[in-house]
């Protein structure tokens, strides 16, 4: 599941890629043009993928390309255009876009090539190193001070959610989303149940409650620790 954008001017085109994303379960936002993009993309920094329009109303978005890498570096991008020549294609990549689909397009081959790039850019497979906390997403571990921690599978995927983006706040529903895959029968309880196992295994400061919106990640557990 992922965070993605479509910058798109043609709304029939947007309910198309929507219908397909959200069937996948990814979290879906839109913008028509540049403007709202630039707004979009300043205030929320969480975007994995974008799906990008070149020509909208305000300009040609090739052109916002090197800005949008400075504000987020990690923001996939796929182009998704009328303009199919292969200077167009070329332009497309040699300005910053990871991919390059043309119009018409098959949802289903956006939909893999989609896969295939959040496979590149989220690194599945990669340790996430916080001090002495080390997560193993290959296998399902944890280790804590070197020591191998046992958490159930479901706890170690929802540690694993918040400690990808540790600077994303997750609501309790995000949650249930992404572990449990909107299972109607997971409430708001049993998140806090594994949230406060997973605080009685490896320490309750790596995990922060936000009063009246969810849980993030501390990746400075360590630092209050040594303090």
């Amino acid at each position: 599941m992922a965070d993605i954008l479509i910058v798109e001017d043609d709304k029939d085109i947007r309910d198309i890629l929507k219908t397909y994303l959200v069937y996948e379960r990814h979290n879906v936002y839109e913008c028509e043009n540049l403007s709202e993009m630039r707004f979009f993309l300043k205030n929320n920094k969480n975007i994995d993928i974008m799906l990008l329009d070149i020509m909208l109303p305000d300009g040609e978005s090739v052109d916002e390309l090197p800005k949008i890498r400075t504000i987020n570096s990690e923001l996939g991008v796929i182009i998704i255009s009328a303009k199919n020549t292969d200077r167009d294609k070329i332009w497309g990549i040699e300005s910053g876009a990871d991919d390059y689909i043309t119009k018409p397009f098959n949802p289903k081959e956006v939909i893999v090539r989609i896969r295939a790039l959040l496979k590149r850019i989220k690194n599945e497979d990669k340790v996430l190193n916080y001090g002495t906390l080390q997560i193993f997403p290959n296998n399902y571990s944890v280790k804590y001070d070197e020591e191998v921690i046992d958490l159930t599978s479901k706890e170690f995927e929802i540690l694993y959610l918040l400690a990808q983006k540790p600077d994303r706040i997750y609501s309790r529903e995000d949650i249930i989303s992404r572990v449990w895959f909107d299972d109607e029968y997971i409430t708001d309880r049993v998140i806090d149940v594994h949230i406060s196992m997973i605080r009685s295994k490896i320490g309750k400061n790596w995990i922060k409650t936000i009063r009246s919106v969810g849980y993030k990640f501390n990746k400075d557990a360590d630092l209050i620790r040594k303090g």
